[in-house]
């Protein structure tokens, strides 16, 4: 039993360093648990990575035992050393730490937690280092297990194959198989159970012009939560007088859930049909929207459409999952790529078949992963100019193929965070809305435009950080990532996705929280006739304060 809390001494060395590591400061603040289980995982990769260098030295002095008698064996007294030094560097970077948590929660105008439960993360780091430990132990001693058993039959070398063969596949399908499946069942059941709730407040709409209203093709309890909630919201004409639209409309919103029709291609027929029931194409604006993994739309995406518009809009959303988009990313990225070209395609098929002199302008909008979906639909930036009017796409994800594409194709000399794509003739990057403005060339109609926070981890996560050094990370950093984040191999990405735990749990303008921006975006990519500045200040203040 002892022998299960042995450790190896190099194995122990690489353990340390890498949680020292791990504390160094990363896109978003961290709380202690969060650093506790980054830590603890940094650890066990680290004491992995000291174990395959021992092994390789060993093979090497086996290899050249002519030379070299044997190999040094740690003593109690290198132990001793190796301790105190241990303890002096992780207490040095706690120290350091906790300031760079301090400066980042200022920068991102967070309030300062009253103090650091340091005995608190060094428990949770300890465990969960201990945890990987002993399952990697347990996976190795069942390879010996049937090393030897196999031994009985076939040479030693096949033996060896067989067993890190049959040791691997053991590992991946529990994880797989038990594990993995296990959670998504669980959350599958549980997110189920929200999609079929309706939340406070909410109540199904008595307008003919939005879905489950009476007369609707879709029904009200077909719409899932989200659809619910995005039919009966948006601003009301008394809203749109309040802010100074002297001829308001009642805006259109249709949706269509995902028990509204079986299949993909039939749910996004239903919305075609919906809009035309609502008379959608005889208004002066038509957005199509991409929603996240819950069928969710960000209103305060959206709603600045209407207030521009006074009304005189029609917006069209479909569900194509109730699994947030983290999971829907893992298990239902196809339903998001399908959702979006299904919709898209059919509502401007739909749309170019009207007279061209009485076609509304039509947009796209998708956030989250919802952008995923919403480029899915469309081959390059020629594309995305030649059928739409204007396209808003909010927190990309960094697996978005046309995002990664134009940041891969950037203009020399310009940051990964704020690129330009040739010359931003037709596609443009901002963190602010005001990035927008630059570079001073002209912005053809049918923009493009992604909002990108440099503190969203969300877009910058890649399971490439493992092993390579992105280029936000080798350029000047981001206005909210300090310039003490560094990439190290294997830590940084294990960073990153603690970040995303928590990458909308702060202010509006960080992480992956974009608030009102989309006001400043929209009046950029397709301002109505007449728009002005001081509208948009108004209108960004009003949204920020609603939503």
């Amino acid at each position: 039993m002892a022998r299960w809390f042995r450790y190896d001494f190099l194995g122990a060395v690489f353990a340390v360093a890498f949680f020292c590591l791990s504390l160094t400061p990363s896109l978003l603040p961290r709380d202690w648990l969060l650093q506790g289980l980054v830590g603890g995982i940094s650890a066990a990769i680290g004491y992995f990575v000291g174990l395959l260098l021992w092994w390789l030295v060993r093979v090497i002095v086996h290899r050249y035992r002519h030379r070299h008698r044997h190999v040094w064996a740690p003593d109690r007294r290198a132990w001793f050393w190796f301790g105190g030094v241990a303890v002096v560097l992780i207490v040095g970077m706690l120290a350091l730490a906790s300031v760079w948590q301090r400066d980042l929660r200022i920068l991102m105008e967070l309030d300062t937690p009253p103090g650091h439960a340091y005995l608190s993360l060094l428990l949770v780091a300890a465990l969960t280092f201990a945890v990987l430990i002993g399952a990697g132990r347990l996976i190795r001693l069942t390879a010996r297990k049937i090393r030897g058993f196999a031994g009985r039959w076939v040479p030693g070398w096949a033996a060896r194959l067989i067993a890190f063969v049959a040791a691997a596949a053991l590992t991946v399908g529990v994880v797989n198989g038990v594990l993995v499946t296990g959670a998504l069942l669980l959350a599958d059941k549980a997110f189920a159970e929200i999609n079929s709730e309706t939340e406070p407040g909410v109540a199904a709409p008595i307008d003919p012009s939005r879905s489950g209203a009476p007369g609707s093709l879709v029904s009200w309890d077909s719409l899932g939560n989200r659809g619910r909630t995005f039919v009966s919201g948006g601003p009301t004409i008394g809203e749109l007088r309040a802010f100074g639209v002297a001829r308001a409309r009642q805006p259109i919103r249709v949706y269509a859930g995902l028990d509204s029709a079986e299949t993909t291609e039939e749910r996004a027929a239903l919305v075609v049909r919906e809009l035309a029931r609502t008379g959608a194409f005889a208004r002066k604006l038509l957005c199509v929207i991409t929603t996240t993994g819950t069928g969710w739309v960000d209103e305060a995406g959206v709603a600045p459409l209407e207030y521009m518009y006074g009304g005189d809009t029609a917006l069209a959303g479909m569900q194509y999952s109730y699994l947030p988009s983290w999971i829907s990313f893992l298990v239902d990225r196809e339903r998001a790529r399908d959702a979006g070209r299904e919709l898209f395609n059919q509502v401007y098929d739909a749309w170019l078949a009207l007279p061209e002199g009485s076609r509304p302008k039509l947009v796209a909008f998708g956030e989250s992963l919802g952008s995923f979906g919403a480029e899915s639909a469309f081959s390059g930036s020629a594309d995305m100019s030649g059928r739409t009017d204007g396209m808003l796409l909010v927190g990309p994800p960094n697996h978005n193929h046309l995002w990664r594409e134009f940041i891969a194709d950037r203009e020399p000399g310009t940051p990964e965070i704020l690129p330009t794509y040739e010359q931003g003739e037709v596609v443009r990057f901002s963190a602010v809305p005001t990035n927008l403005d630059e570079p001073a060339t002209q912005w053809h109609v049918g923009r493009v435009a992604y909002l990108q926070h440099p503190s969203d981890p969300i877009v910058w996560w890649s399971p490439r950080l493992l092993l390579k050094r992105p280029d936000w990370l080798a350029e000047p950093r981001g206005a909210d990532v300090l310039p003490q984040m560094h990439w190290f191999p294997f830590v940084t990405f294990w960073q990153v996705t603690g970040d995303m735990v928590f990458s909308t749990r702060v202010p509006d303008g960080h992480g992956h929280k974009y608030g009102a921006a989309g006001v400043g975006a929209w009046a950029r990519v397709v301002p109505p006739p007449g728009w002005t500045d001081q509208q948009t200040e108004r209108l960004t203040a009003l949204i920020a304060d609603k939503y």
